[in-house]
């Protein structure tokens, strides 16, 4: 080992640590619903440099990144033995997403990967790339990992190499190590993304909100977040999609929308997260947004509050595709704290920090979507109106 190559790989070493442990403090006041933080809790640069790096002087004797990961982002989570974990999609610079665990002791810093990627087994027909799975601890007892699988079509053209199926990918485990993988989702619908189960049986069956669409980007006639019974997930099949939260036009979720993480159960109804894309001249954007649905009704929204919860600001606005905010996971807390974890611009991961009773009263008593300005005339008026009251 020459003294270049030991100093090089002690800096890159010390880099790391530093990135790793630093703090991560509260960015100012916020709106009152929750809490932004300052750092960033995962990126690229986070994860391990020995699968990054053949460390071996002999065949590597420059120290060259032998495998470049381009970004760390859209990530599951789930509260397991007293830790923080997130299954993170991982991009390489060779564009293939893959998924890691990074686990926290605390939830807002000091993320650590652990030491290999999830070795995710393959149905007959291998995927191309997977993506943005959602981890849900169900009632049967399995923590289900549901993503999007993605394949070429078989009827593109030899010309075209940009048209592909999506479809949701299940997978389960009861020990985050060990992944057992089931077929694939079975709709009617010609493409699938952003398909969560919910934690509960409905009926005695497994109740999925899923995200019909006909084309592997565009919504088309598609669209809205949908709802459906299986009978089981060994062969899960849909034959029914309900839209229980559809587009609408001039809103942030006008161009498509879609489930993020697995739904949260409180004494009022179950708090959903969501995501909603409009266009814009810059090109699409997401935000997120939330609704409220009936605890014995998944398909009833009871409350639903205009406009988003979260959109991205700053340095999150830029990214491999910029103007994006992205949750497909959270964790409510034993003590009622929650967890929010969203990616920006498909490169980085965040934490936001709240509590049900928060979200609770930010769902159930802000104003609804008038779907017109003068309405949102008439809810300013009211707040002023109320607030002279109080005067």
């Amino acid at each position: 080992m020459t003294p270049e190559f030991k100093q090089r790989l002690a800096l890159l070493q010390q880099e790391q640590q530093q990135l790793i442990n630093q703090p991560n403090q509260v960015a100012g006041t916020g709106n009152g619903v929750f809490n932004r933080y300052k750092n960033p809790v995962l990126t690229a640069a986070h994860t391990p440099i020995n699968w990054r790096y053949d460390l071996n002087p002999e065949t590597n004797p420059y120290l060259m990144e032998r495998f470049g990961i381009n970004a760390a982002f859209n990530a599951g989570a789930i509260k397991f033995n007293n830790k923080y974990l997130m299954v993170v999609r991982v991009e390489g610079a060779d564009r293939k997403s893959f998924f890691a665990v990074a686990e926290s002791a605390d939830g807002v810093s000091n993320f650590t990967f652990w030491d290999y990627p999830i070795n995710l087994p393959q149905t007959r027909e291998p995927d191309t790339n997977v993506y943005d799975m959602r981890l849900t601890l169900h009632q049967d007892g399995y923590i289900y990992g549901l993503f999007c699988t993605e394949r070429r079509d078989p009827a593109a053209p030899a010309y075209d190499q940009s048209m592909a199926i999506a479809a949701c990918g299940i997978t389960r485990t009861k020990d985050m190590l060990n992944w057992e993988r089931l077929p694939d989702l079975k709709t009617n619908s010609p493409q699938q993304r952003n398909v969560v189960l919910h934690p509960e049986f409905v009926h005695g069956k497994y109740a999925l909100y899923t995200r019909p669409q006909d084309g592997f980007i565009s919504a088309g006639t598609g669209g809205g977040i949908g709802f459906g019974l299986a009978e089981t997930m060994e062969n899960a099949v849909i034959d029914q999609e309900t839209i229980i939260d559809n587009k609408n036009y001039h809103t942030v979720y006008e161009a498509k929308n879609g489930q993020g993480p697995t739904p949260i159960k409180t004494d009022r109804g179950w708090l959903h997260l969501a995501h909603g894309v409009r266009n814009t001249a810059a090109g699409l954007r997401y935000v997120l947004y939330m609704f409220m649905t009936d605890l014995n009704d998944l398909t009833k929204v009871l409350h639903k509050p205009g406009g988003y919860l979260l959109a991205p600001e700053g340095g999150e606005r830029i990214g491999d595709v910029s103007n994006v905010v992205f949750c497909n996971g959270w964790i409510a807390d034993e003590d009622g704290s929650v967890y929010i974890y969203y990616a920006s611009s498909d490169t980085r991961m965040h934490v936001a920090t709240t509590t049900v009773d928060k979200l609770i009263d930010y769902v159930v008593n802000t104003p609804a979507d008038g779907f017109k300005s003068s309405t949102s005339v008439d809810a300013i008026y009211g707040i002023i109106d109320r607030n002279k009251e109080i005067a």
